[in-house]
This record gives structure tokens, C-alpha cells and sequence, in this order.
């Protein structure tokens, strides 16, 4: 079954009136930008499939025909089958489409048998992100083993000859299909492409040549940095079949502060009153991630105001301005008075009018503070 209804000629960005030539050419230059070593897109299957599909019809003269005339229709009619169907792995299409030669000079890190990544974990306060900290990180990889020096075999032992690759590390399967005769190369199942086989194991790693190996990590981790973050440390991980070590990715987790909810590089905070502060005004002590900072509070200061303190937030990753610390004021009521200060209220509130508690423009009232406060 066809994978497409797309115009074949729009797949492969030629005219109709194409020759031959001009197909080919078309699909290899499509055919080297879809490839899995150069494209990590992950949609590059599909749109790989299409373009092969796309050629496998216009570079056949008798389909191509049949398609110019009578279209998607009438090749399914004819027992049209893309040749590719029968594969299960992008690698094997390219290789029944061109063998193993044309992306030979494509880096492909999976030719370079580099090692396997490894992750670790490093919890940190939130007062360490804010000036940044070095932590020592453990971390299990597998390296080198020293008895045998990665050659998985017994000290004062020999390896031989791989007698199914011949010692090429590979094996060899032609295949035919409608563009002819094919190649397919692979890593050699008895020796896994190394092209000999141990006789006598290492007694240490047991013929693997590497060992799990545990270690600690200095790890930088910068200011500023945010929960969930990952730093990556090049040539850490896990070593490679040709001495080649992956790297390892250590998540930064942040733990909470009960002081400050961060968002971005901004941080917020709440600052109690009292009544009588708010309403005549003090100067308060709020805490930051870099000790008290002053706070003016001006007389008949509301309850849930915000006041900012600019650049006492967090650091700022590339380098720019801090981020702000913002206050929210709230204000406590008494809950135990005794008599006298209860007169004391009582002649208070009998002297209070409405010019008391007006707040000029913005005496709307606490609906309108409370959107807000939402928004």
C-alpha cells in the first residue's frame, strides 16, 4: 500500500517533464539531507518514505507511465507495492536503495561506537542557586578494566581470528530487488565487529573489557540555575568500544524555600504588620537571599499591598540584571485585647469618619484589589 497520496513530482521537487537524470538527482540530494546521521527531525522516516516511494515509481518508465496517466489509482490497480515495505529499519532502506557506500563520508556517531551517556542527580538549596556552588555528584560508569586494558582477555592469553567475518569485524548480505543487485553490511553476530574473539575471559570483568566503576564528580553548578536544569560533563560516561566516553547529564534539583516562591528569576515573599504599622507606617526588615534588605512602609499601608525591591531576586543565567523580590504586605488584627485597649479602640473608632479610611483613587474598594490581585 502506497505510504503517500502526495504528487510524486512535488515529493522530489522536480517538473513533470524531468528526465531521468534530473530525478536521480533530485532524490539523492533529498535522500542526504534525510538521512538519520545528519537529520535528528522526527518526522525524517515518514518524509524519507515518501521521497523513496517517490522515486521508486518515476525513475521506472513503465510505473511512471502508469502513473502520469491514470495516478495513485491506477498503480494500485497494476499490484503497486513500495520495494521498501518489506523493511522494518530506515538503515535497511537505505541500503536496498544505495548499499552501504553513499553516506560512508556522513559522521555517524553510531560508527563511531562512542560510550553511553549517564545521568545524575545533584539537590541543591535555593540559596545555593542563588550564588552558585560546586557539588561532588556520584556517579556509577563503566570503564577501562586495568586488568586486561579493555581487551576482555586473560593477562599473558591471546584472542583469534574471528573465523565468521575472517577478523573485518562485519558480515556481507546481498540482496536483489528493482534497482538490482545490493550489499548489506553488518557488525558480525559472533564477535559483535570486533573482529576477534576472546579464548581465555579476563578473570576481573569476565570478557567484557569494562568494569562499573563508581565515582565522584565535581560539578559547577552556575548561578542562577533552575529546577530541573541539566548540566552536561563531556567524556564522563561510560566508555566506548574505541576508548571514546560519553557524557554525563547531572539534573540540578532546587529544593523549596519556605521564605520565597520563585518565578523565573523573580522571587516573592510576604511581610507581616501590625495594625498600627500599617496604619502609621514603619520601616521593616524583610529577608532576601542575600541577607535583611530595608523596607519603607508609608502610613495607612493596605492589607495585601506590594511593595518591590528591585534586583534582590534571583541571578540571571546569561549574564543579565537580577531579577526583583516582591512583598506582599499583610496585616495582623488583633485577636486578645484587654479593657484598656479595648477603650482605647472604642474612642478610636468613635472619632473615625469615612475620611478616615478613604484611599483616593482607589477607593473602589477590595473587589477591584482583588482582581487584581488574581490578574
Amino acid at each position: 500500500m502506497a505510504t503517500t497520496e502526495r504528487d510524486y513530482y512535488e515529493v522530489l521537487g522536480v517538473q513533470r517533464g524531468a528526465s531521468g537524470a534530473q530525478i536521480k538527482r533530485a532524490f539523492r540530494a533529498l535522500a542526504r539531507e534525510l538521512h538519520p546521521d545528519v537529520s535528528s527531525e522526527p518526522e525524517t522516516e515518514q518524509r524519507f518514505r515518501e521521497v523513496a516511494e517517490a522515486y521508486e515509481v518515476l525513475s521506472d518508465p513503465e510505473r511512471r507511465a502508469t502513473y502520469d496517466r491514470l495516478g495513485h489509482a491506477g498503480l494500485r490497480r497494476g499490484g503497486y507495492e513500495p520495494t521498501f515495505s518489506h523493511f522494518g529499519d530506515l538503515s535497511d532502506v537505505f541500503a536496498a536503495f544505495f548499499g552501504e557506500g553513499l553516506f560512508a563520508d556522513v559522521p555517524s556517531q553510531r560508527r563511531q561506537a562512542r560510550g553511553g551517556d549517564v545521568q545524575a542527580l545533584a539537590e541543591i538549596d535555593l540559596g545555593d542557586a542563588f550564588t552558585g556552588i560546586s557539588v561532588a555528584v556520584p556517579v556509577e560508569v563503566a570503564l577501562a578494566c586495568e586488568r586486561c586494558a579493555g581487551s576482555g582477555s586473560e593477562p599473558g592469553t591471546e584472542t583469534r581470528e574471528c573465523t565468521t567475518c575472517g577478523g573485518g569485524g562485519t558480515v556481507r548480505r546481498v540482496s536483489q530487488n528493482v534497482f538490482g543487485q545490493f550489499v548489506h553490511q553488518r557488525p558480525c553476530p559472533e564477535c559483535g565487529g570486533a573482529g576477534s574473539v576472546v579464548e581465555t575471559p579476563c578473570g576481573d570483568c569476565h570478557g567484557q573489557g569494562i568494569l562499573l566503576t563508581s565515582r565522584q564528580l565535581e560539578v559547577d553548578i552556575p548561578a542562577g540555575i533552575h529546577d530541573g536544569q541539566r548540566i552536561r560533563i563531556r567524556g564522563e560516561g561510560h566508555a566506548g568500544a574505541h576508548g571514546e566516553r560519553g557524557n554525563v547529564f547531572v539534573v540540578v534539583r532546587v529544593r523549596p524555600d519556605p521564605r520565597f516562591v520563585r518565578d523565573g528569576n523573580d522571587l516573592h515573599t510576604a511581610h507581616r504588620l501590625t495594625m498600627t504599622e500599617a496604619a502609621l507606617g514603619t520601616t521593616a526588615f524583610v529577608p532576601t537571599l542575600s541577607g535583611d534588605a530595608r523596607l519603607d512602609v508609608p502610613p495607612g499601608t493596605q492589607p495585601g499591598e506590594v511593595r518591590v525591591l528591585y534586583g534582590r531576586g534571583m541571578p540571571s543565567l546569561q549574564g543579565e540584571r537580577k531579577g526583583d523580590l516582591y512583598v506582599r504586605l499583610d496585616v495582623a488584627v488583633p485577636t486578645t485585647i484587654d479593657p484598656e485597649q479595648r477603650a482605647l479602640l472604642e474612642e478610636f473608632a468613635g472619632r473615625a469618619g469615612p475620611e478616615t479610611y478613604a484611599h483616593g483613587d482607589e477607593d473602589e474598594g477590595f473587589l477591584s484589589r482583588l482582581k487584581s490581585a488574581f490578574r
